[in-house]
């Protein structure tokens, strides 16, 4: 039977067909966000920031990026956001900070107004992220968004104007670029704020991934102080390579389209490591190519922020997945988004040949030893600092050592080398955390997406590869008291954890501070202040506190060298260490009873069990060749050691 429709119906079916279409362009339209960033004066620490956007009459409000991904707290810098100006159609408009929620800017749109403008300059603090030759660009401290919306449906277009000859890398699709500008491709806010830049006058690029058809590009962006220091050795090189290969054959799968270490190497640009879906920040020392202590601490902090493309990226905790900048993060979960990538960064640095075997287990002794010997473990839960990351992320050292910190790295860390070995341990060798590892951040490569998860879905997934009482397993180590740290992944991989007079590799690769905290039970800085103490041990016993200056040691004048020295030479019979520290106007001396010498932690074999730690930090496949091996330890370790009780 034919149908009909009369004119009535016709009519109304065309007007909501122009509702429908009105609607679209305005969410569209009112979703376009255009940016102009000038870099030009990156060298005298100011960028200036010109931007437009749809605005409709009436009462607009303006946000400032608050809570950043990665940082998992409310650190947006609002106060280095400088001169904010609004106008529309060439006139000023004015602007009222909200009198609650300071980040956010109310505007008053007149009439007839269809489009704003907004300019502000952001100033860098000294010797944080500028100096005279390069500087990083995080795109979350450089625009301003209109307050509610979602940032996956705010569409960005931005351009960079850098200084004379200078050179720039991000993430960000690239859809022009001349001699000291660049257009970039429209992206929405979620994925341009995720894609910083690095810009610098000296500047190197060098690829990584295996060339072929199925191969994905990832790049070595390196700027520096100067040209020496972009130069490194080819064995670095081939471990950087093999860091991309073991990432794949960890997980099975990755998920992006494009991946670029941006790494800057400064003496005054600060220290960075922060993660993003195909990029990663990474600040270190202007030598940290040159200097082999350097060089490992860099190896772990690009093996981290690299897996976390994976691990805290594509798999994120739902109640660390926002819809915009204003929403808080609830940070119960970082036990395995920072943890699990902790564990991650030190597996990968080892099996890519950038560590070999001896300095990872140096590296899990120096944490192992530093958990077991908090105080503050007694009364807080690891759950809470990770709860509490707000405060525990950059809470003061003095007094670490009774209120905890950011533990949940390291201590999640050894919460996942205990479940790993758990699981080789129960299999016989036939599973281990790398079959979690494909399963749960595997599956089919993709591009950037965000897949998330809650605790019940890693009990679960645990549960499928070996059925045990995952449950509990984490209940009793991350939301339970423990007056000791979590060490069944060294004890029952068949290592244990000593302490002798021989330095830990990982633990003295810097020389600013004198960490004491495994003798007498204090860290003190160069000049001689008191950064941290261990309420049990000799110095607190003795009277000493945090934030007093040592003075003098055993009547000569402090020194690091001369209180190590000093430490070391309480093993000799009869021989006594005295400090004299000073307290506002008042010295007095301070007597410590104290005879074990220096003390470092190590991890030696327990030739009783089976050693199954050793199987972690093996390459997956073949590898291009290593770096040269370090010199074990083993041999001086075992002449002086004093197994834990």
């Amino acid at each position: 039977m034919k149908s009909t429709t009369t004119a009535a119906e016709v009519q109304a079916i065309m007007m909501i067909r122009v509702f429908l279409f009105c609607l679209f362009f305005t969410v569209s339209a009112f979703g376009q966000i255009t940016l102009s960033v000038d870099a030009t004066d990156a060298p005298r620490n100011i960028v200036r920031v010109r931007e437009s956007m749809p605005a409709a009459p009436g009462t607009l409000t303006l946000f400032y990026p608050k809570w950043i991904p990665g940082e998992h707290s409310p650190n947006g810098t609002l106060n280095d956001m400088v001169n904010l100006f609004v106008s529309a159609n060439g006139k000023a408009l004015e602007w009222r900070r909200d009198d609650v929620e300071m980040f956010a800017f109310h505007v008053d749109v007149p009439e007839g107004v269809t489009k704003i403008d907004v300019a502000f300059d952001y100033i860098y603090q000294p010797y944080t992220h500028a100096t005279a030759t390069l500087a990083r660009l995080k795109w979350n401290r450089l625009v301003l968004y209109p307050r509610g919306s979602k940032s996956d449906e705010l569409s960005v277009t931005a351009s960079l104007k850098l200084p004379p000859n200078w050179k720039f890398a991000t993430a960000l699709p690239v859809d022009k670029e001349t001699k000291d500008a660049v257009d970039f491709k429209s992206v929405n806010l979620t994925t341009f704020v995720d894609s910083p830049a690095i810009i610098g006058r000296y500047f190197t690029r060098v690829p990584l991934a295996a060339s072929g058809a199925k191969s994905v590009p990832v790049f070595m962006d390196i700027v520096a102080d100067n040209e020496e220091a972009l130069k490194f050795q080819p064995r670095t090189l081939n471990g950087w390579k093999n860091l991309v290969a073991q990432a794949e054959l960890t997980f099975g799968a990755r998920h992006y389209d494009k991946y670029d270490f941006l790494l800057t190497l400064s003496g005054e640009g600060g220290f960075e490591g922060l993660e993003h879906h195909e990029s990663s920040e990474n600040g270190v020392g202007r030598d940290a190519l040159s200097n082999s202590g350097e060089l490992l601490d860099l190896s772990e902090l690009l093996g981290h922020e690299y897996a976390h493309s994976w691990n805290g990226k594509y798999r994120r905790p739902l109640k660390l997945t926002t819809p915009d900048f204003e929403q808080p993060m609830h940070g119960e979960l970082l036990w395995v988004y920072e943890g699990l990538t902790q564990y991650l960064g030190k597996v990968l640095t080892a099996r890519s040949g950038l560590w070999n075997e001896s300095i990872f287990r140096e590296s899990f002794a120096e944490l192992a030893a530093e958990l077991d010997g908090q105080t503050g473990r007694r009364w807080r839960p690891l759950v809470d600092t990770s709860r509490a990351v707000q405060f525990t992320y950059d809470s003061p050292l003095a007094g670490r050592n009774m209120r905890r910190a950011a533990d949940y790295y390291d201590e999640g860390a050894l919460i996942w080398l205990e479940a790993d070995v758990l699981i080789r341990e129960r299999s016989a060798g036939a599973k281990s955390l790398n079959d979690f590892f494909r399963k749960f951040h595997g599956g089919e490569s993709s591009g950037p997406k965000v897949v998330t998860y809650d605790f019940q879905e890693i009990v679960r997934t645990l549960n499928e590869i070996l059925p045990y009482d995952w449950k509990n397993f984490f209940i009793d180590r991350v939301y339970k008291v423990n007056k000791e740290a979590p060490l069944g992944g060294i004890t029952n991989g068949g290592w244990k954890l000593v302490y002798t007079d021989v330095p830990n590799k990982i633990a003295t690769t810097g020389g600013s501070t004198g960490d004491h905290m495994f003798s007498i039970g204090m860290m003190v800085s160069a000049d001689g202040q008191i950064l941290d103490m261990n309420p049990d041990l000799a110095a607190s016993k003795a009277g000493l506190a945090t934030g007093m200056y040592v003075r003098t040691v055993n009547g000569q004048e402090f020194s690091l060298d001369f209180l190590r020295l000093a430490i070391a030479a309480t093993k000799r019979p009869e021989t006594k260490l005295e400090l004299v520290a000073q307290t506002g106007e008042e010295q007095k001396a301070f007597a410590l009873e104290y005879d074990g010498g220096e003390r470092y932690p190590h991890l030696i074999r327990d030739p009783l069990k089976k050693d199954i730690l050793s199987e972690i930090p093996k390459a997956l496949g073949a590898t291009v060749p290593p770096v040269r091996d370090v010199p074990h330890l083993s041999a001086s370790v075992r002449r002086s050691a004093n197994v834990k009780n």
